[in-house]
């Protein structure tokens, strides 16, 4: 069973990163890790960890922003880069930090933001976790029905409360039943921002130079980069297709790949014990 751990007290703050804010929560000493949350309607950083942030913080500096265009930063993500654009903002938070180099964990879209980051500048990046990336073979199949609900959620008839219950409970996890209501209301709240709503951060590429640009699998660099990563992927994922893992860990040189039963697209909240435990342990060089 996962069990609830409490966040700790963190410090808040809002930087100004290339004239806009990015909002970042950070927990304990040691090695940096950045926590980058995933893309879904009303995604926000400490939101998508709160299961992981108490048990990180035991060993590492836990550092979680708010991506650009979600949460308390601000609003709007270039729809020609969506992926070059999220890393460009955290290359200037690791900067605004004063960190030349850290570990970064993301899930899904930042995931994404995640292995963009690297492949740009693999320096600043120490070791790397991601769970279900976005990106990975996505111009080689048509989206998954998860993928379609997450995109559809702003289009048609607007966001609502029933449209996002059936996006977390029938796509997002593997049990429905685990997902409390407060964790909906939360994420619907949030999702309704007026800005958000007027300049959603995810949505379908406009052009084939956006969407080519939003498949790592045909990016050569992929073959060349050095970060060690650990790949977590949940066997039920209907988000990202968990056949992804296998595609990155047959490119990268230097790649572990974990695939978990039973487990969707939000491995670090349905899995959070396996998740903890593996995360710190890969970045601390732990076998």
């Amino acid at each position: 069973m996962t069990t609830h751990t409490e966040l700790p007290l963190m410090r808040e703050s809002l930087l100004d990163v290339a004239d806009k804010k990015i909002f970042v929560a950070e927990t304990g000493d040691g090695p940096p890790v950045l926590l980058l949350h995933g893309g879904g309607p009303g995604a926000s950083g400490v939101a998508n960890y709160h299961r992981n942030i108490a048990e990180l913080a035991k060993e590492y500096r836990v550092i979680v922003p708010d991506l650009p265009g979600y949460g308390r930063s601000t609003k709007g993500v270039d729809g020609a880069d969506p992926f070059g654009h999220l890393a460009t903002g955290i290359r200037g938070l690791l900067d605004e930090l004063g960190l030349d180099k850290a570990h970064l964990v993301g899930n899904s879209y930042g995931g994404a933001c995640a292995l963009r980051l690297a492949l740009d500048t693999p320096d600043r990046v120490d070791r790397m976790v991601l769970m279900g990336p976005g990106g990975i073979g996505t111009t080689r199949a048509l989206p998954t029905p998860g993928l379609n609900s997450l995109l559809n959620y702003y289009t048609g008839d607007g966001p609502s409360r029933l449209k996002l219950e059936k996006f977390i409970r029938n796509y997002l996890v593997f049990n429905a039943a685990q997902v409390p209501d407060s964790v909906i209301d939360a994420r619907y709240r949030d999702s309704i921002d007026s800005e958000v709503v007027a300049n959603p951060p995810l949505r379908r590429p406009k052009s084939l130079g956006a969407l080519w640009k939003m498949d790592f699998t045909r990016d050569k660099r992929l073959s060349r980069l050095p970060v060690p990563t650990l790949v977590l992927w949940g066997a039920a994922d209907k988000v990202n297709r968990p056949s992804g893992g296998r595609m990155l860990a047959d490119r990268m040189p230097n790649c572990d790949l974990y695939e978990v039963a039973n487990t969707g697209h939000w491995m670090q909240w349905e899995r959070a014990d396996l998740f903890n435990r593996l995360c710190a342990d890969f970045l601390a060089g732990r076998r």
